[in-house]
């Protein structure tokens, strides 16, 4: 019998194979076995440890009338369950148990031998996940409870994932089938489309919550039934409004306003964009999209005029946007974003939250620096300047101004660099003057960790360390949980890692796990790369003819930071390498990256047989001569 898992070794066991791509022994035990890993991340499941695994237990079972097999501990606790459900020969459940209690499961539905369907049960909660184009990565939730959409919500701030919030948000369809009035279907859907279209910018600032955050609480009144009729509706709507996620990062309880939650089928959906409450910040005023009286009761008439206002001017923008695929020359598309920065700023003004407010000037913010650094509108810069002129005269906006500010400069940065016979030295003597003159104007703006990033990347480029360091240090001492500082504290790491040992792990493309700690007794090379790098390329030549020569003692370990794992698999398909790759999403952003504040690829590392650190910059020049010291 085939045993199929997309994260799995292979094994092979009377007749039943697990598989992956890697062979091991021809009759493997229960310890082997238990190496297999869910594919989702954060699984709280029995794991033994080495000596308890050698003791455990492997069977074959009927299971509900069909062929399985089992993992029980040395006290007959169960602990793995693999079933064909089909009888054709191909295990399609994957589970995995807690306390004798299955909590998570891996599903091939269309029986193709790779899972599509994830689920989770009993303390591990009610999620169902479905996977359609097979990827590891989970694309709708089929069910998923209020507290676990608040607790998925938290993640997705935490790692400033708007794929992940995406999966969470009312879709088009599922409004439809709410059965509501014609006017509230319309603001819901221009809620949620706000939502999805604001999160990317409200997570990148933010910086309450790090990327330790873990969710611990849902906290909200009991739901309530909208009844058919209200407002012209068709069915009965089930609601949660006014709920808020307690998380926790850093060690302090933070509060997260998730608003309203509408339950379609058996899952609860997201209307709104979260808000994560900052420390020392007023709670947040209860508000509800259902519950609250309507608007047009308790409105004054002035309030009603800039509502409708607002309204209008939404939907000229709407219309806008639809035209944007016809902006086909240059001319054309600055014109789109000059009409489009226009409508943001009446819109920003219209607005009576001083929230939306400034939602809709960081969005008009963002939009114009990428504008002009993708050379789409260079005017961006002036009206950048124009709107930072008008906010740093209001006293009160404070974190808005710097937000502005530095964007206006990082466009203008961009903007000289790309100038015909632009003095590029002068140009970047000048930028760290300006960072630094914008930190000293605005210490504890989010923006100003950045700032001292950027500071410290460039003195590390000039080879001025001490100077590095320094930046690196203030980035993490002044904004801990920040993103910037993440990478800073990475850098710190490597830049004193020689004579050190470092702890490095990670998923590879398939979903299982490799750790540096495991070649212990090897020299390991770590080479840090990514398909768009031409020298990476080139150096895979001599690391393949070193890792032959020298296999028996040396190790490798690829750190692949390509955004998408597309390219990953495509070279791979065609370049196969010797060595497991780690890939993590994010590219120069993901986990492996931070953890070593990596900069640059190809960038490669070189550890020997006790993981310390004998080289954090290596090139292949010296390589083996490295390599030949350290196993002489």
């Amino acid at each position: 019998m085939r045993f199929f898992s997309v994260n799995t070794a292979l094994l092979c066991v009377s007749g039943l194979i697990l598989f992956s791509g890697r062979s091991l022994a021809a009759n493997p035990t229960a310890e082997q076995a238990l190496k297999l890993e869910p594919i989702q991340a954060g699984v709280d499941y029995d794991r033994p440890a080495a000596n308890e695994a050698a003791k455990c237990k492997m069977s074959a079972n009927k299971i509900d009338g069909h062929v399985g097999w089992i993992v029980e501990s040395p006290d007959g606790m169960l602990l793995r369950r693999f079933v064909d459900t089909n009888n054709d020969n191909v295990v399609d459940q994957w589970s995995y148990f807690k306390d004798g209690l299955e909590v998570y499961r891996d599903v091939d539905v269309n029986f193709n031998g790779k899972a599509d369907h994830y689920r989770w049960f009993h303390t591990a909660g009610s999620r169902w996940a479905v996977d359609s184009n097979e990827d590891g990565e989970i694309d709708a939730w089929k069910t998923i409870s209020a507290e676990e959409a608040t607790a998925e919500i938290v993640a997705a701030i935490a790692d400033r994932d708007a794929k992940r919030f995406a999966r969470l948000l009312l879709t088009p369809e599922e409004l439809n089938s709410l059965g509501l009035g014609k006017e509230q279907s319309k603001n819901l859907a221009a809620k949620t489309a706000r939502a999805a279209a604001d999160f990317p910018t409200m997570s990148a600032r933010q910086n309450t919550l790090g990327r330790d955050a873990a969710w611990v609480q849902f906290s909200a009144g009991a739901p309530g039934v909208v009844p058919a009729g209200t407002n012209h509706s068709t069915k009965d709507v089930r609601v949660y409004e006014n709920v808020t996620a307690i998380a926790e990062s850093g060690g302090q309880h933070r509060q997260v306003h998730i608003g309203t939650l509408v339950r379609v089928d058996d899952r609860w959906r997201v209307i709104d964009l979260p808000r994560v409450e900052a420390e020392g910040q007023a709670a947040a005023t209860p508000e509800g999209f259902f519950f609250q009286a309507s608007l047009a009761l308790r409105n004054t008439p002035e309030d009603s005029i800039v509502g409708e206002m607002s309204q209008k001017l939404l939907s000229d923008l709407e219309k806008l946007d639809e035209k944007a695929a016809q902006a086909i020359t240059a001319a054309d598309q600055a014109k789109y974003i000059a009409e489009r920065a226009k409508l943001i700023e009446r819109i920003a003004q219209a607005t009576k939250s001083p929230e939306q407010r400034d939602m809709w000037i960081r969005q008009l913010a963002d939009m114009l620096s990428a504008a002009v650094q993708s050379g789409t509108y260079e005017d961006g810069v002036k009206r950048l300047e124009g709107l930072y002129g008008n906010l740093a005269k209001d006293k009160s906006a404070g974190d808005l101004a710097a937000y502005v500010k530095f964007r206006q400069l990082t466009a203008a940065y961009f903007l000289a660099m790309k100038a015909p016979k632009a003095d590029f030295a002068k140009i970047q003597s000048e930028w760290l003057k300006t960072l630094e003159r914008f930190i000293a104007d605005y210490p504890t703006s989010p923006d100003a960790a950045e700032a001292m990033l950027q500071l410290a990347i460039n003195e590390e480029f000039a080879g001025e360390e001490n100077a590095a360091k320094k930046w690196y240090g203030k980035t993490v001492d002044n904004f801990a949980d920040s993103p910037a500082a993440q990478k800073a504290a990475g850098a710190l790491t490597r830049l004193n890692s020689v004579g050190k040992r470092i702890e490095l792990s990670g998923q590879t493309p398939q979903g299982s796990r490799v750790d540096l700690a495991e070649y212990r007794g090897k020299v390991v090379l770590i080479q840090y790369w990514a398909t768009n790098s031409p020298q990476a390329k080139t150096d895979m030549a001599t690391l393949k003819e070193l890792f032959n020569k020298y296999g028996r003692s040396l190790a490798i370990i690829g750190v692949n930071l390509d955004y998408d794992p597309a390219n990953l698999n495509a070279y791979l398909s065609e370049n196969p390498l010797p060595w497991k790759q780690i890939h993590e999403k994010g590219g120069m952003d993901s986990r492996p990256a931070t953890v070593m504040g990596i900069l640059t690829v190809p960038t490669m590392i070189l550890v020997d047989q006790q993981g310390a650190v004998v080289s954090r910059n290596i090139s292949t020049v010296e390589l083996e001569s490295e390599i030949k010291k350290l196993i002489r």
